[in-house]
């Protein structure tokens, strides 16, 4: 359960860095700007998709991983 978490923590966090950067530089990437906290807020989304993504994920690919992987018969 714990590498599970952890990779889940992983790709949630990168979802987001990676939404909230493009957003960011589609938004000239001025920090200090209102578009800044909008693209902030916006890019919660897609991070919260990644973790439904993930738990649904666990049930069908291999539990100890966030990807959506089937598990491989060794």
């Amino acid at each position: 359960m714990r590498t599970f978490i952890i990779d889940l923590t992983e790709r949630t966090l990168a979802t987001y860095a990676v939404t909230f950067l493009g957003l960011l530089l589609a938004d000239n990437f001025d920090l200090t700007s209102i578009g800044a906290l909008r693209a902030a807020a916006v890019a919660a989304l897609p991070a919260a998709l990644s973790v439904l993504k993930g738990a649904a994920a666990k049930r069908v690919g291999d539990p100890s991983s966030a990807a959506l992987l089937v598990r491989g018969r060794d």
